[in-house]
């Protein structure tokens, strides 16, 4: 029997409407893809900054040993602890009798270097302080103060690598971070600086040499260490005091540690330390201020010892002092390296003032630039970048802990109330009353379905409950019509309206319906004979309003069907059985379930405000109080989409759709009743564990590549690998509730792999278009017609 009807109320909104939201959905959709890879790029980039912040990325933690000297002057072995460069002749300076230069590695640090400052500031001292790139970009406060205080800083390299190990653009590039990084927090650069895992002159090799003859040709003094407190060994803080204390009243470069491990005792031993070297007359400055000092000796010892010679040796020694004291940085006023030598390109810039910008210059710290031009800003941008990184990545780190504990908790509640499902519906005095028999309705809407609309009446033909068939062909140009007329199955109705969208076909159907029990279903899907028998049982029950029946994937041989195949046996045997007891169900499929006529006019029929319809009647439902079953035993074979392309079209609209339907029903939130259990229950549920943990799902997994490659490859395995074998579990329990056999799963860690974060990305690509106000249509799968009759369908 075959019917047209106009539905001329629809004909004005559904076809120009679809195609506007289609013009406009192609027009934006480039831009979100964008945006969304923009994000994806900027969170690897920071991760990538804190990772290398921390020497995780590129990290180089070799540290070389022993090794030969023979190719190091004598003079240098000998020598003291300052090395500068003069026209490229390398020479060493000693720090001058009872002069401590007090030198702090490093830092900083936050727990530790501000009470060295204060020790030193209490005790009217000045430091020197060889500071770390990466640890100044995480604390430039305490640079900052640290310079301001009036102590001395020189260069500990960006990351603490050893750099005899380095290529020269290595070196080159863990200097120049450091003095933006230095720039950025203090507005200084400086021209000191102490290789890391450096100790004594006399400890320079044939390795490490070729290093400092590069820093000397680059205009940096390399300051060496001539007594080493060993406080990094912890020995106690008598030994630390003892240790550190120069022999015979000779002056020393002093080796403390602001940062690096637990520096409690070196806090305790510091104070000490310090007023036991000034009751033996000692004094302090950096190391500047030691070069200034040996330079003004030499020039007293030079000088005549008249009075008149005296009093310009006394000028002389002014002007040696502050020519002395700027031989760290001195020629910076002609552009040229300490010494005289011409700084190589690439060198930090120099002006002619300190850092406080006067004209004069700070003895204590010669060594200091002002940092000027785009040294200063990319030194600020860092700082603001880092700053952007310490904040993102930790927080991130938390909120994805907490979102990893949610999904096993999750997991835990899935296979708890899943099991208490099953053995609750398959206990054998099971009944949700009395048998269902009346006849029903079952709707198939249709738009150029020629593939597969046989299968799909065929199937229904061998139903074994009484059974009206009304098909509402859509607006079909492939004849999809005329096959179903043309099988000339009994009690089947075509009914022809003009293409006004999936929603609008099934309202028609609902219409049109002579009994009081609706089935719909997808025009690609084929029921069991007993498909329909099963999925009214729960109508006995007279609080139940609809009923979600178990959807199948039929072709389910090839990869991308298997995975689908996983997702759908998980998502029905798990999911929907935890809702089901929760009362909360959020979507009744549209490939399988079934209604109470009288309930889908009450809400209103099918809505065109979304495009997840089922999942917007669902809720509908339970706002109005009615009750919404699962029905494990009513199964109903379909199609699934057969290629990524199809499929990612297929999720976009359904995940979008979802939002649409939540954003729509948000209200229940704060009902009360029915409506308010599935809005304080159902919705929270939805949103976390379908929304928000998917969106951050692709995190978990960067970071899990991150640590592999980064961090401890071995650890972060062995974390993925336990979470792949609790979904295992999950899906393996799944597929046994279902009856189903166990071969697909070893397409499970491929899933989680390719699938997942297709799966993912299609959701990130949602939310920013619900986020940016777009809009969607239809979209139209290819169909094969390859799902036949469910004997068909192997296992």
């Amino acid at each position: 029997m075959t019917r047209d009807t106009s539905a001329r109320r629809r004909r004005r909104a559904a076809p120009s409407r679809f195609e506007r939201a289609g013009r406009r959905a192609a027009a934006l959709q480039r831009p979100r893809v964008v945006l969304a890879l923009v994000l994806v790029l900027g969170l690897v980039s920071v991760m990538l900054l804190d990772g290398y912040l921390r020497a995780e990325v590129l990290g180089d933690h070799r540290v070389r040993t022993d090794a030969a000297y023979d190719k190091v002057p004598q003079r240098i072995l000998d020598g003291g602890p300052i090395l500068t460069s003069t026209n490229g002749s390398m020479r060493t300076q000693s720090v001058p009798k009872k002069t401590v230069v007090l030198t702090f590695d490093d830092g900083p640090d936050a727990t530790y270097t501000e009470s060295v400052l204060k020790i030193l500031a209490d005790n009217d001292v000045d430091g020197t302080f060889f500071l770390v790139g990466s640890m100044i970009a995480r604390h430039p406060g305490i640079v900052k103060d640290m310079v301001d205080q009036g102590n001395e800083v020189g260069l500990h390299t960006f990351t603490h690598v050893d750099l005899s190990y380095q290529s020269d653009a290595r070196v080159k590039r863990e200097l120049t971070q450091t003095q933006l990084a230095l720039a950025g927090a203090a507005g200084i650069t400086t021209k000191l600086v102490r290789a890391p895992y450096s100790s004594e002159a006399s400890a320079i090799d044939n390795y490490s040499w070729p290093v400092y003859k590069k820093l000397g040709a680059m205009g940096y003094t390399s300051v060496f260490v001539d007594t080493d407190s060993d406080d990094w060994k912890k020995p106690g803080v008598s030994k630390i005091v003892q240790w550190a204390t120069p022999k015979k009243n000779k002056g020393a470069s002093v080796l403390f540690h602001d940062a690096g491990g637990n520096r409690d005792q070196t806090l305790e031993a510091l104070p000490k330390y310090i007023k036991k070297m000034k009751a033996k007359g000692y004094t302090f400055t950096t190391v500047s201020g030691a070069m200034a000092k040996s330079a003004a000796q030499r020039g007293s010892a030079q000088n005549g010892s008249t009075q008149n010679g005296s009093a310009q040796d006394h000028g002389a020694q002014a002007g040696g002092t502050q020519d002395a004291g700027a031989q760290a940085g001195g020629a910076r006023r002609s552009g040229q390296a300490p010494g005289g030598s011409a700084a190589p390109q690439g060198t930090p810039p120099s002006s002619g003032t300190n850092a406080s910008g006067g004209g004069a210059q700070n003895v204590d710290q010669a060594a200091h630039s002002k940092a000027t031009g785009t040294t200063l800003y990319e030194g600020k941008a860092l700082i603001a970048a880092v700053a952007i990184a310490e904040w993102t990545v930790p927080t991130l780190a938390v909120f994805l802990a907490v979102v990893g504990v949610a999904v096993m908790a999750r997991f835990a509640m899935m296979l708890v109330l899943a099991r208490r499902h099953y053995r609750q519906r398959n206990k054998r005095r099971f009944s949700w009353g009395p048998p269902v028999t009346r006849p029903v309705s079952v709707i198939v809407p249709a738009y150029n379905e020629k593939e597969c609309i046989a299968n799909t009446l065929n199937s229904l033909a061998q139903s074994t409950h009484p059974i009206e068939i009304i098909v509402v062909d859509d607006g079909s140009t492939d004849g999809t019509k005329e096959i179903a007329e043309s099988l000339g199955l009994p009690n089947v109705r075509v009914i022809r309206q003009e293409n006004a969208g999936k929603p609008a076909a099934l309202n028609n159907g609902v219409r049109n319906a002579s009994y009081d029990i609706v089935v719909m279903m997808d025009g690609d899907t084929v029921f069991e004979p007993d498909t329909v028998r099963q999925l009214v049982q729960p109508f006995a029950a007279s609080d139940i309003g609809a009923v979600a029946g178990n959807a199948k994937v039929g072709n389910r041989n090839t990869v991308i069907g298997a995975w689908q195949h996983i997702e759908y046996v998980m998502g029905f045997n798990l999911d929907r059985r935890m809702y089901d007891l929760l009362r909360c169900m959020p979507t009744i499929p549209g490939a399988i379930g079934a209604f109470r006529r009288q309930a889908v006019l009450e809400v209103g029929g099918m809505s065109e405000d979304t495009l997840a319809e089922d999942t917007d009647i669902t809720v509908a439902m339970h706002r109005a109080g009615w009750r919404v079953v699962y029905q494990e035993h009513a199964r109903a074979w379909t199609e699934a989409p057969a290629s990524l392309k199809q499929l990612w079209s297929q999720r976009y609209r359904w995940s979008y759709g979802t939002m649409q339907a939540l954003w729509k029903h948000r209200k229940s939130l704060v009902d009360k009743g029915p409506s308010g259990r599935f809005g304080r229950v159902g919705m929270p549920l939805v949103v976390l564990f379908q929304i928000v943990t998917p969106v951050f799902a692709p995190l978990i997994d960067l970071f899990t590549v991150y640590s592999m490659i980064f961090v401890d490859f071995k650890a972060s395995l062995l974390a993925w690998l336990a979470v792949l074998a609790v979904q295992l579990v999950c899906a393996a329990y799944a597929f046994r509730l279902d009856g189903e056999k166990y071969r697909y799963l070893w397409m499970l860690p491929l899933q989680q792999i390719a699938y997942r974060q297709m799966m993912y990305l299609v959701l990130i690509h949602s939310s920013i278009t619900a986020l940016t106000g777009g809009r969607l249509r239809w979209q139209k799968l290819k169909r094969t017609g390859e799902v036949g009759t469910p004997t068909g369908v192997g296992r």
